[in-house]
């Protein structure tokens, strides 16, 4: 089985994670602009078992239905490297697929809040969009 490890800036921080993506997209609500500091943030979903060294500081955000989700981020650079959803972290976990720095990563199938792209960004042709979170 294929594995992948991402980890922070300074590599302090690293999580390994097992076989291919369930899932990769980008997400441009307000929330993720901030919290990365871009205008969109681009995340891949891996099911568990994962492996996480290092130490972490962490940030609960409540999303638009209620989840709530749990990021992890480097306290010594700052970089956001992963997050779950409380009460799944059994299930998976969602990485920030620039924390892989492999340009030949899977591209993205998903967009969401699209209500909120900034209108000069340009999205990869087949993409599914939808408008806020589907959930």
């Amino acid at each position: 089985m294929t594995s992948r490890t991402a980890s922070c800036s300074c590599g302090q921080l690293r999580i390994e994670v097992q076989g291919e993506p369930r899932g990769v997209g980008v997400c441009h609500c307000l929330a993720c602009q901030r919290r990365t500091g871009s205008v969109f943030a681009t995340l891949a979903g891996y099911a568990a078992p994962y492996t996480v060294s290092g130490s972490a500081t962490e940030y609960v955000r409540t999303g638009d239905h209620g989840s709530r989700f749990r990021f992890r981020f480097c306290p010594i650079c700052g970089t956001t490297l992963f997050h779950t959803e409380e009460g799944h972290e059994q299930s998976g976990v969602s990485v920030a697929v620039g924390a892989f720095a492999d340009p030949s990563f899977p591209a993205p199938e998903d967009s969401v809040y699209d209500c909120r792209r900034h209108p000069w960004v340009q999205l990869p042709v087949g993409l599914t969009v939808y408008e806020k979170d589907p959930e």
